[in-house]
């Protein structure tokens, strides 16, 4: 009989990954337009997923798949890595798809202003498409990430050992 932890859709650990995600999720948003202020689209996305990338490995390890005292911090680091270069692809593409598919049924600008007098102009206003294309992405990243995360990065698979074992058999 399959334990509950052992489920790929266990609603604990469903909820837990979606809170440390959003998190990261918000680091990433709030890295990204930072960046864009100064950057490309592509650039600032990708500066505020290497930015969310280290939150996210620490809330996720700590909080969303109960490895906090697993003792294979290293195993998961690297692992993790794995995943979030493929995420971080995924993010990239998933967003760059989904603007451009914004940008051929609206060729026109289309900006919101925030009626927050308190902020700056420049972020009170948003671009609504390139906002729009960054969600989609991280959608598609949260969705791949998850099951990446919960089958692969915090489960024992021996996919590192075999690793380790490979790269002892390469001379210095």
């Amino acid at each position: 009989m399959e334990t509950k932890k052992s489920k790929l859709l266990n609603t604990r650990d469903l909820i837990a990954y979606f809170l440390v995600a959003g998190t990261g999720a918000a680091v990433q948003i709030i890295a990204g337009g930072f960046f864009r202020e100064y950057m490309s689209y592509y650039a600032s996305v990708s500066l505020g997923y290497i930015v969310s990338f280290i939150v996210g490995f620490v809330l996720t390890k700590l909080f969303a798949f109960d490895a906090k005292s697993s003792g294979q911090t290293r195993r998961e680091m690297v692992k993790f890595g794995m995943v979030a270069v493929l995420s971080f692809f995924i993010t990239l593409g998933g967003s760059s798809l989904a603007l451009y598919v914004f940008n051929v049924i609206h060729p026109e600008p289309l900006f919101y202003e925030f009626p927050l007098s308190f902020l700056p102009e420049k972020a009170r206003n948003i671009n609504v498409k390139e906002f729009g294309g960054l969600l989609v992405g991280m959608g598609l990243s949260f969705t791949s990430n998850y099951i990446m995360h919960k089958t692969f990065t915090f489960k024992s698979t021996g996919f590192y050992d075999r690793i380790k074992d490979y790269l002892k058999g390469i001379p210095e």
